[in-house]
């Protein structure tokens, strides 16, 4: 039974018009609530089973295992097909939750990031409910919360639920995607002493101490780019994301405070930047020893790969080329969940549609992708799920 496009299209019109800007980003926001209950309605009406399961109050993924004639309650899904339903906040979008079509792309906040993802997820599992396709090992949908800040909802996924493999949903231009970064995140602290301007003998700058480590961090910087890149990711980088300092202007600052961000590939661990990390800090202290700083690894995420020729990529890719003829191997700068599956023995790949304007004032997905994306959902549950 082919994907339903109007079905596929409609859905994703509805969930772009209900707010679910993720609470922890924006506080007050709405939060995913109510995108949830009506997406927990919708795939009911279709014929499937959904099941709200809560991350924290107010906050439920959408669940359902669906199909296999081995389909009891202990037996473990063959796949695994996660899209996270929240979204960031509307910004400098106007109209964010109100859906527009031109020229064959949806406007929207979160239109391409990805509820356009979890309609195609809905649109291929209904495909195959009404189909009556008969799978031998059943399949397992999930919508979540809190992608885009703390995992809260895939963390809570994996609690309950397993599989012998998964596909995440994220835009990737319709492009099989193998690896992704990681990323961890540190504060620096340098610590001066406070002191009237004019008494330049009591004083110690807290600001021009981190001007120092601001150095190290460029040559660090520049040496990590230098080394072989990744052939999919590229390199690693590190970057200043955030910095504070000082009381007045007739006062030396006693404290200087810095955010960073490093950018990691496969097989770089945050313990070992940490390390490094201070290993720049000591030898600041060595040179001058009224430098005084503190460091704090403030939370991380790893990087992920897989072999193309482990079997869920092999069966994605087969599914990419049956429909599209084409089937591009690619990796992705930013972190996905893929990387929480894989730590619970879940391996995992990463597709979803093509379009522009991630978190951005202008964001579309071209809809034409969206159906070609649930085509490639349906492929791989029935190829996967042995049907």
């Amino acid at each position: 039974m082919p994907i339903d496009a109007n079905l596929t299209c409609n859905l994703l019109r509805q969930l772009v018009a209900l707010d679910s800007v993720n609470p922890s980003l924006v506080p007050g926001a709405r939060g995913e609530a109510l995108a949830a209950q009506f997406l927990q309605g919708f795939l009911r009406e279709h014929g499937i089973a959904a099941e709200l399961q809560f991350a924290a109050p107010g906050r439920p993924n959408v669940v359902a295992k669906i199909g296999g004639a081995i389909a009891t309650a202990s037996a473990r899904p063959a796949l695994l097909i996660v899209a996270h339903i929240d979204t960031v906040g509307a910004g400098d979008m106007p109209d964010p939750f109100t859906p527009i079509e031109r020229e064959g792309r949806l406007y929207g906040r979160g239109a391409l990031d990805i509820k356009s993802g979890v309609a195609a997820m809905c649109a291929a599992a209904i495909s195959i409910v009404q189909s009556g396709a008969a799978l031998q090992r059943p399949f397992t949908i999930a919508a979540v919360v809190d992608e885009e800040c703390n995992s809260i909802g895939t963390e809570t996924l994996l609690k309950q639920c397993t599989a012998e493999a998964a596909i995440v949903l994220e835009p990737t231009d319709l492009k099989l995607v193998i690896a992704h970064k990681g990323y961890a995140w540190f504060e620096i602290v340098t610590h001066g002493r406070a002191a009237h301007g004019s008494l330049p003998g009591e004083g110690r700058d807290a600001i021009r101490m981190m001007g120092r480590m601001l150095e190290k961090l460029d040559a660090m910087d520049r040496a990590i780019q230098s080394k072989p890149p990744h052939p999919l990711l590229g390199a690693a980088s590190l970057h200043a994301s955030l910095i504070e300092g000082g009381q007045e202007l007739s006062s030396y600052p006693s404290e200087c405070r810095l955010q960073i961000e490093r950018r990691t590939l496969p097989g770089e661990s945050a313990a070992a930047i940490e390390s490094d990390l201070r290993a720049l800090l000591d030898d600041l202290h060595a040179r001058d020893a009224e430098f005084r700083s503190t460091l704090l690894a403030m939370s991380s995420r790893p990087a992920y790969s897989i072999e193309p020729e482990a079997p869920i990529a092999r069966a994605a890719a087969a599914a990419i080329l049956h429909v599209t003829s084409s089937a591009e191997l690619a990796g992705m700068s930013a972190w996905t969940d893929t990387a929480l599956l894989a730590a619970a023995g879940i391996p995992g790949v990463v597709f979803g549609p093509r379009g522009r304007g991630l978190h951005g004032a202008e964001e579309y997905v071209e809809l034409d992708s969206v159906t070609t994306c649930a085509e490639v959902l349906r492929n791989l549950i029935q190829s996967f799920c042995g049907s």
